[in-house]
């Protein structure tokens, strides 16, 4: 087999340029002895760079074809490639309790759903590296006040130090896609415990989201009705887009305490 088709339903563009694929491996230069998780290795443009790094590399792939290419030119690779769905696998059974580095030229359709899952195994993954949008690597890495900041921004930055490193361009790649990517790099922060149900913060973050042009006393009726005395605390005068990590969790608290009232 001499090269795999791209499939527009995984949504599959193959990065041509050896140099990018160097860059992308070389942003987890400094996770020295640690296992390393490639998703969507497609022909290996990156795999090649990992392998030679010297990382405990495992790939997983939902492409049969991708899978048999891999196979028959990468033997580096046997017992390696998990021919599965990413968003299925249980990652914790990959390196039995071991911390590993998730990284890749991500699929553009569900990289969205990547770091949700990210989330679920964020004490496993200390560092995820990788090529995505560049709309939604803004997205992960937006300050508070912008208007890309959003659900996205808020739960991995909870969590990680976001860094976007370099913009990359649409002739890369084979087909081209119709928009520019990014690489950016999450790194585990020191945070432990948000002090309040982990999965409370997300609801609330969601709810806080879903009408963004609303002020907080509006968009959160629909977890505390419309009469909440707490309401009255300046933290509802604001919009959503306008509170850091550390405000959505002290809302978040408010939340909860007025909800265990209302109970």
């Amino acid at each position: 087999m001499t090269s795999v088709k791209p499939k527009k339903a995984l949504g599959q563009h193959f990065l041509r340029d050896l140099s990018v694929a160097r860059r992308i491996a070389g942003t987890i230069d400094a996770c020295v002895g640690m296992p390393v998780l490639e998703i969507g290795p497609g022909m290996g443009v990156l795999t090649r760079f990992l392998l030679d790094t010297g990382h405990d590399l495992k790939v997983v792939e939902i492409d049969r074809e991708s899978v048999e290419y891999l196979q028959a030119n990468f033997p580096d690779l046997e017992g390696r490639i998990i021919a599965d769905d990413f968003l299925k696998i249980d990652l914790a059974g990959i390196w039995p309790g071991r911390e590993f580095v998730l990284i890749g030229n991500y699929p553009y359709c569900i990289s969205s759903q990547i770091f949700f899952r990210l989330l679920d195994y964020k004490d496993l993954i200390p560092v995820c590296s990788g090529m995505i949008q560049k709309e939604v690597a803004e997205r992960i890495a937006s300050p508070a006040g912008k208007k890309a900041y959003g659900i996205l921004s808020v739960l991995l930055q909870t969590w990680y130090d976001i860094e976007y490193l370099f913009t990359v361009d649409e002739h890369v790649f084979e087909p081209p896609p119709k928009v520019k990517s990014a690489v950016i790099r999450l790194t585990r922060n020191q945070r432990q415990d948000l002090g309040c149900s982990p999965t409370l913060f997300k609801q609330v973050v969601k709810t806080a989201f879903n009408q963004r042009r609303k002020t907080l006393r509006n968009s959160i009726k629909p977890l505390l009705g419309k009469d909440a005395a707490v309401y009255s605390e300046a933290i509802f005068d604001k919009r959503p887009e306008q509170l850091d990590v550390e405000q959505f969790i002290l809302l978040t608290r408010l939340v909860d305490q007025t909800m265990n009232q209302q109970h």
